[in-house]
């Protein structure tokens, strides 16, 4: 792995962040640089700024797939400007995985095929499902992505084999009742009360205890500009983790029974507008043990973890549940990110990218060596 050559690569990306969706200038340097290294390209895979390289070693085996995330996040400037950001890191793991996929076609591939998997708007959780739909990774057998983590989960020289994150949605929900004047109640039917009837109802609910989820109202907005009026209308949302998809599901099922009938008890009407969200990690056991001998001989068996759950949501999940073939793994690599991914003002230590681009080496030499 070229230490020099990573580095070249991060400084581009962090000097040219570009938002989810708009990443233009992000998705040609990449492409421009697999076709330097010896890699058939894909570009603007399916309508997107996404990049998919390609390397066969000609001889028979799995197709294995490193994917790396690359769009960077919004933020407004003191003087009111928007701009982009890398405060996710995305620039590293692109800068990471590059680095990883040049040395390898240098050093060539003992068997099967790699696959550089440069995807975009991972931050609006939609390119994951874009480099899917495009077909292109329908062979894909084995997929590995990476991840820095801030301080407080690991250590510059630490990493993690599989980073669990928790599958996440939002609903939206939306009551309708009756207006009325302030001074007859009974004519009208309060959309407030209906509201908060259900959220406190759904804040009594229960789920597996031994498995960590949340659900909580991250916005509240009711009435209209008249101070005496019994309001007809209220909206809120809540943000709703958990770390499997099976209790997330569960979990789900209860709120929708909550709002049903909080709303029939009320005779209000009301609207659910549900996001997507992302599903919880799901890996494949062998990927994790693999990654575990990967990571312990690049940082000493010492500074590797087996397993670190995360209440963050990651799309990259949707790689296993859309194309339930593909066995996945994903690390997290220490790089004293501070003080936290998304905060404006993230850093981190660069000198952690040399390590994960080392990992992410041997680990695909090692699948690609596999007879199985």
């Amino acid at each position: 792995m070229n230490r020099a050559y990573l580095f070249q690569v991060f400084s581009y990306l962090h000097a040219h962040p570009e938002l989810s969706g708009k990443e233009e200038k992000t998705g040609a340097y990449l492409s421009a640089e697999l076709k330097h290294h010896g890699f058939q390209v894909f570009e603007q895979v399916n309508g997107t700024w996404g990049v998919i390289g390609l390397l066969d070693s000609g001889v028979p085996g799995k197709t294995l797939a490193l994917r790396a995330d690359m769009d960077a996040l919004p933020y407004q400037t003191e003087e009111g400007h928007q701009m982009a950001k890398h405060t996710c890191g995305h620039d590293g793991h692109s800068a990471m995985v590059m680095a990883a996929a040049a040395s390898l076609s240098e050093k060539g591939i003992p068997s099967g095929k790699l696959m550089i998997v440069f995807q975009p708007a991972e931050e609006t959780l939609s390119g994951a499902i874009s480099m899917i739909n495009s077909g292109l990774l329908n062979q894909t057998d084995e997929m590995i992505g990476i991840h820095i983590r801030p301080k407080e989960e690991l250590q510059l020289g630490q990493a993690v084999c599989a980073l669990r994150h928790a599958a996440s949605c939002q609903y939206r929900v939306k009551i309708q009742g009756v207006s009325a004047h302030g001074a007859r109640p009974q004519q009208g039917i309060n959309a407030i009360e209906a509201a908060i009837s259900m959220i406190q109802a759904i804040y009594a609910l229960h789920a597996d205890p031994r498995v960590s989820h949340s659900c909580k109202v991250t916005r509240f907005m009711g009435g209209g500009p008249a101070e005496n009026l019994i309001p007809d209308q209220a909206e809120f949302t809540l943000d709703i983790r958990c770390q499997n998809n099976k209790t997330m599901e569960e979990l789900k099922g209860k709120i929708y029974r909550v709002i049903v009938n909080v709303s029939k008890a009320f005779q209000t009407r009301f609207q659910i507008d549900s996001t997507k969200g992302v599903p919880a990690a799901e890996y494949d056991d062998q990927l994790i043990h693999s990654a575990y001998e990967a990571a312990s001989s690049v940082l000493g068996e010492q500074n590797v973890l087996l397993s670190l759950d995360t209440p963050g949501g990651e799309d990259f999940h949707f790689y296993h549940q859309l194309l339930p073939h593909c066995k996945t793994v994903y690390l997290g690599l220490g790089a004293n990110a501070f003080p936290g991914l998304h905060h404006k003002d993230m850093s981190f230590n660069p000198e952690a990218l040399p390590k994960g681009a080392a990992i992410l080496e041997e680990l695909v030499h090692n699948r690609l060596n596999l007879h199985e």
